[in-house]
């Protein structure tokens, strides 16, 4: 299929994606990626997180459709699987908290009727990983994240200004929590 490319999954902490309440699209069509521009500059279709499921609920009426919680050091992200990712809710069915998970999924906002934004997550893969793999992931996510600090700081690139004129960005409380990431895997 020529010119089809999948959008490079993006590391964000907890934290700042359930700040984040810019959502946009590149184009006018109802079928075009929703992307969510979180306070450092990450646009987000994609998203790619490891952490510890803390807990899962099937609150499906008429068939399964599972709801997970998700811990990183920062907070926690939501994850909703049913019938139409077969592989995620089967594998939330079956997992038994605490256990560290990787997933890759797509952002999904959903106003509320007091106008908040929630975030969450509709997951394409969902798997089991070990505890090494998730230190290295709050590794990563710590390095992009300052990265895009220094963006943001700079106003290097439109995303990164756009981010700093919408959320008035405080750079040091994301520093902070860049820290308070880094110090957890210390506290081991």
């Amino acid at each position: 299929m020529p010119g089809f490319f999948r959008e490079a999954a993006r590391r964000v902490f907890a934290q700042e994606l359930k700040d984040s309440n810019l959502t946009s699209r590149d184009e006018n069509d109802q079928y075009a990626p929703q992307y969510i521009l979180t306070p450092t500059g990450a646009k987000v279709n994609r998203i790619f997180l490891v952490g510890t499921l803390i807990e899962k609920e099937d609150i499906g009426t008429d068939s399964e459709y599972w709801r997970g919680r998700i811990s990183d050091p920062t907070g926690s992200f939501l994850v909703y699987a049913g019938q139409y990712q077969p592989e995620a809710a089967q594998f939330l069915s079956e997992c038994e908290p605490p256990a560290f998970v990787a997933v890759v999924g797509k952002t999904s906002t959903y106003i509320t009727d007091d106008g908040n934004i929630l975030t969450s997550i509709r997951p394409e893969s969902i798997q089991q990983v070990d505890e090494l793999t998730r230190d290295l992931w709050v590794l990563d996510t710590a390095k992009q994240t300052l990265e895009r600090i220094k963006a943001v700081e700079a106003e290097e690139d439109p995303d990164a200004k756009l981010a700093k004129e919408h959320y008035l960005t405080n750079t040091d409380s994301y520093r902070a929590m860049v820290r308070k990431a880094l110090e957890s895997l210390k506290e081991k």
